[in-house]
């Protein structure tokens, strides 16, 4: 890397901007800018969510003290709140919705050999929403509760590096079980879900198209025992069973057979009923696959507490697209990152060092390789004392 360069400028070089100049030019982007122009508003974005500014005025005074390396960021002149307000207004959310989609395709084939901590061959999948409220009277476009505004955040996450795949954001209206009308099977992945996607008919299209679901079974599910598999009860499996549906309606929407594995959680005490129709693994795996959903739990509360999308720069739904689009395609160059330059430390570790060293001259895998002699370095002994005794 270029030690010339700020560190922000050696981030900014790993993203495609070949790529993102001709989503500008497909949607029309920078048709009438005549100050900032998009690949301008995406850095002053990202600049944003890395250094967790708080507002359109907070992030022009920071830029502004220091306007001496501006040019070298990427910024042909001063950053005005009211220039960056319109822009987030007016600039067409899928440039960025788009971008992201670009990053996540370079993410996922750098992830595609990540463990997952227990034996699959398959590519896996964890699919869950997250709700951001918003006040109904700043933001009227995006109805929840009578009183109350919300966007949900549906993510379809690779549990290979915990890398998003698919998102669509929504009004908190839109029930998490339709988003399964949007997704395009891919044949022998696994879908892991939690029950508020427990739709037979819906699953039944996923089984069609040779993919796999894991889910959980509601209390009231009226199912008959066909057979059961030989289990071991000290791994906490309780029984590995092939059902059928009993209802006339269920069992039209799903007539095939269903596999039932009682698992009983040794930690929390839990009985969990774990329904799926994958049949060629054991059910000690479907249980840690059912586990491993959490991971787009951590996402959800990783993305909200290190990247700003629970306070926007806007209030119409373009700038607030724009904006969660921006905070996922920061998540996702970081992750690019880190595994370009095969650095140990985890994604919350490399934002944290990011965001109070972006104006720095330095390599930029050397700022994010913190040495433990670095961390040490202020001992006690090295210490100056307020009061001399």
């Amino acid at each position: 890397m270029n030690t010339g360069k700020t560190l922000f400028a050696q981030l900014m070089d790993f993203l495609p901007w070949t790529t993102f100049a001709r989503l500008v030019t497909r949607y029309g982007g920078d048709r009438y800018a005549k100050s900032l122009a998009c690949a301008e508003q995406f850095r002053v974005m990202a600049f944003a969510q890395l250094t967790y500014r708080e507002s359109l005025r907070d992030i022009e005074a920071c830029l502004s003290a220091q306007s001496a390396k501006l040019y070298h960021m990427g910024f042909r002149q001063a950053i005005k709140r009211s220039t960056l307000a319109d822009a987030n207004e007016l600039r067409d959310w899928r440039i960025h919705a788009e971008f992201a989609q670009r990053l996540i395709v370079q993410a996922r084939k750098l992830y595609v050999g990540e463990s997952l901590g227990f034996e699959l061959e398959n590519t896996a999948y964890a699919l869950d929403s997250t709700t951001i409220d918003l006040c109904l009277s700043l933001f009227p476009w995006a109805p929840f509760r009578t009183t109350k505004a919300a966007v949900k955040m549906h993510t379809l996450l690779d549990l290979r590096g915990a890398i998003p795949s698919f998102i669509h954001i929504s009004d908190g209206k839109l029930h998490d079980v339709n988003v399964l009308d949007m997704l395009v099977p891919e044949p022998g992945a696994i879908y892991v879900m939690d029950r508020a996607y427990l739709d037979f008919e819906r699953l039944h299209v996923l089984h069609l198209a040779g993919a796999f679901f894991v889910t959980r079974a509601k209390s009231n599910l009226d199912a008959r025992r066909l057979y059961s598999a030989p289990t071991d009860r000290s791994t906490g499996i309780i029984c590995d069973q092939t059902i059928a549906l009993n209802g006339y309606y269920s069992g039209l929407a799903y007539p095939a057979h269903l596999r039932r594995i009682r698992f009983k959680d040794a930690e929390s005490g839990k009985t969990l009923v774990f329904l799926t129709n994958h049949f060629a693994v054991p059910a000690a795996t479907i249980c840690a696959l059912y586990k491993a959903r959490w991971q787009v739990e951590l996402f959800f509360k990783w993305i909200k507490q290190h990247l700003r999308i629970k306070r926007f720069f806007g209030t119409s739904e373009n700038a607030v697209k724009s904006q969660i689009w921006i905070a996922v395609s920061v998540y996702v160059l970081v992750a690019i990152v880190k595994k370009r330059l095969n650095l140990d430390a985890s994604l919350y570790t490399l934002l944290q060092i990011l965001s109070v060293t972006l104006f720095e001259k330095m390599p930029l895998q050397q700022a994010l390789t913190p040495s433990a002699s670095t961390q040490n370095r202020l001992d006690t002994t090295s210490q100056l004392f307020l009061f001399d005794f």
